[in-house]
């Protein structure tokens, strides 16, 4: 069965070919970073207009590198919840063009549990229930997975920030540019992780609760003095010390919610998933309560199509369609 998935939900043009689910055929990604990275974050107007230009493009794209037309296809799924809403309206009617002009049936998917499913594409072996940590630059979410991929439990999620969002911000305040996860990755394996100490926040709060706006305004805090003071460390230093507090609260309770709930198998997903700190952290940690940690490669990590078109499968066995009055929305809860 295959399934194209459309994903416009934030700066990036994503389409996709999948087969039952797991096979990808196709997932073609246009990103829109060099366009905001002048403006140091995602300028919701441009990303929508962007979308709008490369839309068509990237839909023939993608039934190329698949070696398949629309008329092969047997549904039609997009991302229609939640994001920027200007940018989701752009797949969203695309999406439903394609299901009127074709006659397939139309499937909106959520784009977080398009995360939540991204790591079974690549991996047989992952089994249900298990731990998610989805993490990105709009989502901080821990999620207990059953099978079948529906009736989510939410365990925690971020109470401000996520911990995505806090990357780019200090990345803004060191004056490291847009996007920040990568560059202060890159720079803190060069540094000292305890050269400065940053909060933990909630680390010991007894949930599984989130919150990344402390330690985003301690180090904006810490530079400031510290430049006033002439005793600025190496930016390498600053950024191997955030990453050390960001990634420490996300293992922390990631593997305590394992442990409490009896689950052997944790996934890592979202854009932040491809952090290496939090990569072999949340591994090394695992391995000390004999659960096994799981994660996508980094295409699958960040926003994409093969995800929604994956999920999409499982969602079409389930009886999902949906009408050609589908609209988008800016926010919305897993499983609804």
């Amino acid at each position: 069965m295959k399934i194209l998935g459309i994903d416009t939900s934030c700066d990036d043009t994503s389409v996709a070919v999948v087969e039952d689910g797991r096979k990808i055929r196709s997932n073609i990604i246009s990103s829109q970073v060099d366009l905001h990275q002048k403006y140091g974050g995602i300028v919701p107007e441009l990303a929508s207009r962007k979308h709008v230009e490369l839309i068509n493009y990237i839909i023939d794209e993608a039934l190329a590198t698949a070696d398949t037309s629309l008329a092969d296809l047997d549904a039609i799924a997009v991302t229609n919840r939640p994001g920027l809403i200007g940018a989701l309206l752009v797949g969203v009617s695309a999406a439903k063009s394609l299901a009127y002009c074709y006659d397939l049936p139309l499937l909106g998917i959520n784009h977080v549990e398009g995360h939540i499913y991204a790591p079974c594409m690549e991996h047989d072996q992952l089994t249900c229930p298990h731990i998610c940590l989805t993490v990105s630059g709009g989502h901080t979410l821990l999620v207990e997975v059953p099978a079948g991929w529906q009736n989510y439990q939410v365990l925690g999620s971020t109470q401000d920030d996520a911990a995505g969002e806090a990357y780019d911000k200090v990345a803004k305040y060191l004056g490291l540019g847009f996007p920040g996860g990568k560059v202060i990755d890159d720079l803190a394996q060069q540094g000292q992780d305890t050269a400065v100490h940053f909060p933990r926040p909630m680390l010991n709060s007894g949930n599984y609760q989130f919150s990344y706006s402390g330690i985003k305004t301690s180090v904006r805090n810490f530079v400031e003095k510290a430049k006033q003071n002439q005793t600025l460390p190496p930016i390498e230093d600053i950024s191997a010390s955030f990453q050390a507090a960001a990634v420490d609260v996300l293992v922390t309770k990631t593997i305590r919610a394992a442990e409490e709930r009896g689950v052997e198998t944790i996934t890592l997903t979202g854009g932040v998933a491809a952090n290496s700190r939090l990569r072999k952290e949340m591994t090394q940690v695992a391995t000390t309560i004999g659960a096994k940690v799981f994660y996508p490669t980094i295409r699958l990590c960040t926003d994409n199509a093969a995800m929604i078109a994956g999920l999409a499968y499982h969602k079409y066995l389930q009886g999902q369609r949906d009408e050609l009055d589908l609209n988008a929305s800016a926010n919305s809860e897993i499983g609804r």
